[in-house]
């Protein structure tokens, strides 16, 4: 079959793909191949008492729900989301779904890094939030006022129409944002979500991504969103003219004919994989297979890693320096962030006392590495990531 840079493509758009060459990258690290990193594979037992710690503390029942965009919206005790069904309650099941599905993909979305300085009052609790949370919180008030709708009448969707009339200033008043509270990669989003428009152009709601799937595995769930979604994303990776999204150049990565030198890692799809489950499960459909998602490789699952000694820079002094997303450091960081989630994960359940049914990948994320990597940074840095990387609001 001739290769084509579509099917190379879609080659690169599986989580066999990502495991695969991020395993690679583990091994060669281990073997002394890096320029980047070296590995502590001692220093997992130290990750693991981390993760286990948290996850008792946070979840002491051992009833851990998904790792998810929904745990957000849930920041400061508040349950918003009841306060959706609530307004919702006259819809079918599905239209419930699809007003749920468009909330998640536009807050996913707008979910890459906020910055330190940025926070958002939220009017109705007066809470203070920053950071995942603080974004999450915004996005949903944003959402229930009809930011991303054309119809006034039906303020809880989000269209296409109402995606192209997004403007910076009216994402920057959702946001609280000013030169006093700045948020990091204000225009990116904006664009990201503007090409979001022009992705659904006949879908018309990210909903109608998913519309008449009455049962997938998580993996499904994904590819539906890597091959709706597939031409949104800012970085600017191609084969070819086709797009890539999150996917990177690494010269240690071996493949086959046009995949050769490609670190895919899709992170934000994969986030959104994630937070599309508990709409689906609500609307009746069955999602199984969640392990085939990978972990997130995201600054605060790296940073427990680094944190903990499991990864060391082979150069400390590479860490006063700042990154942008396509150096080659930062994806081999991201890449290992992957392998070693899967190797961290049976220790947590095997410490915790739990099988893979009971706490799956997605339930060790939220236990979890990510708060426990959230600790750590907050802990030894004021809540700064580790490396300090240059974001345009899309990926991280």
């Amino acid at each position: 079959m001739t290769e084509t840079p579509a099917r190379a493509a879609a080659a690169l758009r599986s989580t066999r793909a990502i495991r695969e060459r991020a395993h690679h990258l583990l091994q060669r690290a281990r073997d002394g191949r890096s320029s980047w990193f070296d590995v502590d594979d001692d220093a997992l037992e130290n990750a693991t008492t981390d993760v286990a710690a948290v996850t008792r503390e946070r979840y002491p029942s051992l009833e851990i729900p998904y790792h998810s965009r929904w745990r957000h919206f849930e920041a400061g005790g508040v349950d918003r989301i009841a306060g959706l069904h609530e307004r919702l309650a006259g819809l079918d099941p599905w239209a419930r779904a699809a007003s749920m599905i468009d909330l998640v993909v536009v807050s996913v979305l707008l979910d890459a890094g906020a910055g330190p300085e940025w926070t958002y009052v939220e009017q109705s609790s007066g809470q203070v939030l920053a950071r995942s949370e603080g974004l999450a919180v915004a996005s949903w008030h944003a959402f229930n006022d009809g930011l991303f709708s054309s119809d006034p009448a039906n303020p809880w969707q989000v269209d296409v129409v109402g995606l192209w009339d997004l403007t910076g200033a009216g994402l920057a008043e959702a946001f609280q944002v000013t030169p006093a509270n700045p948020l990091v990669g204000l225009d990116g989003r904006v664009r990201l979500l503007h090409r979001l428009g022009d992705a659904l152009s006949l879908a018309g709601r990210p909903s109608e991504l998913f519309a008449g799937i009455a049962a997938a595995s998580a993996h499904d769930v994904l590819d539906r969103v890597l091959d709706g979604l597939s031409g949104i994303w800012l970085s600017g990776n191609t084969i070819g003219d086709v797009p890539l999204g999150d996917c990177w150049r690494h010269e240690a990565i071996a493949g086959a004919g046009l995949t050769r030198g490609w670190m895919p890692l899709h992170k934000l799809s994969q986030w959104l994989a994630y937070s599309l489950i508990e709409p689906l499960e609500q609307a009746g459909v069955a999602v199984t297979g969640l392990d085939e998602l990978t972990g997130l490789p995201e600054y605060r699952n790296g940073g427990l890693l680094l944190d903990t000694g499991v990864l060391r820079l082979r150069d400390p002094a590479l860490a006063a320096r700042s990154w942008s997303v396509g150096d080659e450091l930062i994806v081999e960081w991201r890449a290992l962030t992957v392998a070693l989630l899967d190797e961290l994960a049976p220790r947590v359940r095997s410490r915790l006392g739990l099988g893979a049914e009971q706490l799956p990948l997605a339930c060790v994320l939220e236990g979890g590495t990510w708060a426990a990597g959230r600790a750590s940074a907050q802990r030894l840095r004021g809540g700064l990531p580790p490396l300090s990387i240059a974001s345009d609001g899309s990926v991280f």
